[in-house]
């Protein structure tokens, strides 16, 4: 298998924690400690020095990346003689199964909504464009969920062409993580907000054929959330056994099955489960994928993030 493209220091700007903590000393923090927890995933490490030192500097970032962009947008329709047509901003969440790419996601939502230039935010998970069970089944594609066949690619460039070309009212599918489904009829609509977020594994997946258009193009910046492989499996063991007490126990959740097992046969299996088709997703199409982000943010072991890789422009 073929190691995936190493980052170019010669294409990025390395910020270590603290020196990257130092770009906000004067940015109040908007969020409080019961937000965070609400926003906070399973097994994530986060805080209010995480979101001080880390994210409300990010957050900044990419407050100020979109205002430039809706100013060049703006200038470009004046040179034109046209109307302002300024479509919105698009950024792009990835990285593996339980590294925390969703709680990132969801935080930058709130953060983002708190800065003046953006206070309109929508976030849309590539869940929803999972084919659904059914359709998996049919293609004996369902041991292969989350891997890029697994996912409806057409209608998700659909819906980010329509974001991108200003449509006034956008709709994505909705995804069941109780049911491990997609919900029939359910939609989510967005209507030419400020920002929207796309957060998901294989959001900066090159495109299939070479005249075909690629997913990342229609994205005005990207994140890769990244960390050492056997941190993120021994995270998704842990995700797994504590999701068995709690969220698989409803028995209406997929998973069901499994809340009775015991602790060895929930680890075992949780294992199986990465070694199987997490692992070899994440190195086969989601770790390759690490150097087209614009930013990546670099976890410890204790799922801190540690550093900052800053692509030059």
């Amino acid at each position: 298998m073929p190691e995936p493209a190493a980052l170019s220091p010669t294409l990025y700007r390395e910020i270590r924690r603290a020196d990257w903590a130092r770009l906000a000393p004067d940015m109040a923090q908007p969020l409080t400690d019961g937000e965070i927890a609400q926003l906070r995933g399973l097994g994530d490490r986060l805080d209010l020095d995480e979101v001080r030192e880390v994210y409300l500097p990010l957050s900044r970032l990419l407050s100020l990346y979109a205002s430039a962009v809706k100013s060049l947008g703006a200038a470009t329709s004046s040179f034109l003689r046209e109307d302002d047509t300024t479509t919105p901003f698009v950024i792009a969440i990835a990285g593996s199964v339980a590294v925390g790419k969703s709680t990132v996601a969801r935080l930058l939502r709130e953060l983002l909504s708190r800065w003046p230039d953006t206070p309109r935010v929508e976030l849309v998970t590539t869940d929803g464009f999972l084919h659904p069970n059914a359709e998996l089944e049919r293609r004996g594609l369902m041991r292969r969920k989350g891997f890029p066949e697994s996912y409806d690619r057409r209608a998700l460039l659909d819906f980010l062409t329509q974001v991108k070309s200003g449509v006034a009212e956008v709709t994505a599918p909705v995804y069941s993580h109780l049911h491990y489904d997609i919900v029939p009829g359910a939609r989510v609509t967005v209507r030419r907000p400020d920002v929207v977020i796309v957060e998901g594994l294989n959001v900066l997946q090159p495109p299939p054929g070479t005249d075909d258009l690629s997913i990342s193009e229609l994205f005005d910046f990207s994140v890769y959330v990244d960390a050492d492989p056997d941190d993120i499996a021994r995270w998704y063991v842990n995700r797994f056994m504590s999701l068995r007490q709690g969220a698989f126990s409803d028995p209406a959740s997929y998973f069901n099955v499994y809340a009775g097992l015991t602790d060895d046969e929930a680890e075992r299996t949780a294992l199986r489960f990465w070694n199987e088709i997490n692992l070899p997703n994440l190195r086969e199409n989601v770790l390759p994928t690490r150097h087209r982000a614009t930013l990546v943010l670099q976890k410890a072991a204790d799922h801190a993030v540690s550093g900052v890789l800053l692509r030059k422009l």
